[in-house]
């Protein structure tokens, strides 16, 4: 059945390379976030933008994390979570995390001022927004676990530029007024 309108076939490569869906998945811009834990492993965080939202009812989000990370059992076996949004102000803090200068973990909260909610994750003070999970389930997907989290508590920042990530480098979001 012949199409109508304005479409172009496209060529369809059946497989993707690697670099291309890295080079394509580089243009979807995203929140950069410190997820942090803390239960029976320890004290641990790192950087992630694979974060969203699943569901109001219950609160709950989505965190994606490398299966190969030293910090993916520990994470799972603590049990809970904290997604920390950041603001533009804090690109530095966000290397830490991702393990910019290769600072042992209990050093890398000297960065940053923390606290606790409902969890006893640690809180990051000025970050935008900050959503205190626990893990209702973890799948094993290729090379990722996702976890899926109920939010137990929510602490909203005061209004800031949002750091995001597009296009292999950090950007300011500026908030209408």
């Amino acid at each position: 059945m012949p199409r109508s309108g304005h479409f172009t076939d496209i060529q369809e490569d059946v497989t993707v390379s690697l670099q291309a869906f890295r080079d394509g998945m580089s243009r979807l811009g995203a929140a950069v976030n410190v997820i942090t834990s803390n239960g029976p492993c320890g004290r641990l965080g790192f950087t992630a933008t694979a974060v969203c939202s699943i569901s109001d009812t219950p609160p709950s989000l989505l965190v994606c994390m490398n299966r190969r990370s030293l910090q993916n059992g520990p994470i799972r076996q603590n049990g809970v979570f904290c997604v920390n949004t950041l603001s533009a102000g804090q690109q530095d803090l966000s290397g830490v995390f991702s393990g910019v200068g290769k600072l042992e973990m209990d050093d890398r909260f000297t960065h940053g001022k923390w606290a606790t909610l409902e969890t006893g994750s640690p809180v990051l003070v000025d970050a935008i927004v900050s959503f205190d999970c626990r893990i209702v389930q973890a799948l094993e997907v290729n090379t990722h676990t996702l976890m899926i989290a109920e939010v137990l508590a929510v602490k909203n920042g005061s209004r800031a530029t949002s750091l995001i990530y597009l296009n292999r480098r950090y950007h300011e979001l500026h908030p209408e007024t």
